[in-house]
């Protein structure tokens, strides 16, 4: 699927955070489709079993995916998870490229919700869940705008990200 733009990373969440020397240091993109795209790779920091991927940062990757899904159509605005679920698919080893999805479930004024999926670079689903947003005012949840958190742009030549069988 076509990329149509790249979102742009902070400094030290877990997830995007290019300053976080434990962080994923994902990358999100803007979809032709209007879902949001990822491409990532857990490291061995990340583990729970040897060779295997906690479950909580597959989780949180999820959480990451359907957060930036608002920022889709409204960069503007920013979000807080008000309940999640993850179903674990298959093992997720670390140190392979992965590729996450988020797509919009529904829209409401003050909310929305998101599934996401994370697969492996042949469109197989390792872990999927669903999660639903409140949209808040970005001073009720921090001191800083959102320009200030996400103020990192790393070019890239990204122009297509495969998900699988469409």
């Amino acid at each position: 699927m076509k990329v149509v733009s790249k979102q742009n990373n902070s400094h030290m969440c877990i997830i995007c955070g290019m300053d976080n020397t434990l962080g994923v240091k994902a990358q999100f993109y803007n979809m032709a489709d209007g879902s949001v795209g990822a491409l990532f790779t857990f490291r061995p920091e990340h583990q729970s079993y040897p060779g295997r991927v906690h479950g909580g940062m597959l989780a949180t990757m999820i959480d990451e995916l359907a957060g930036r899904v608002l920022w889709t159509d409204r960069p503007d605005c920013i979000a807080v998870t008000m309940d999640i679920s993850v179903k674990y698919r298959k093992p997720v080893p670390y140190d392979v490229e992965l590729v996450g999805r988020g797509v919009y479930v529904e829209k409401l004024s003050r909310g929305y919700s998101a599934k996401c999926q994370i697969m492996d670079k042949d469109g197989n689903v390792l872990a999927e869940g669903v999660a639903k947003y409140l949209i808040m005012p970005c001073e009720k949840i921090t001191d800083v705008t959102i320009e200030e958190e996400l103020d990192i742009n790393i070019p890239d030549d990204v122009t297509e990200i495969y998900f699988g069988k469409e």
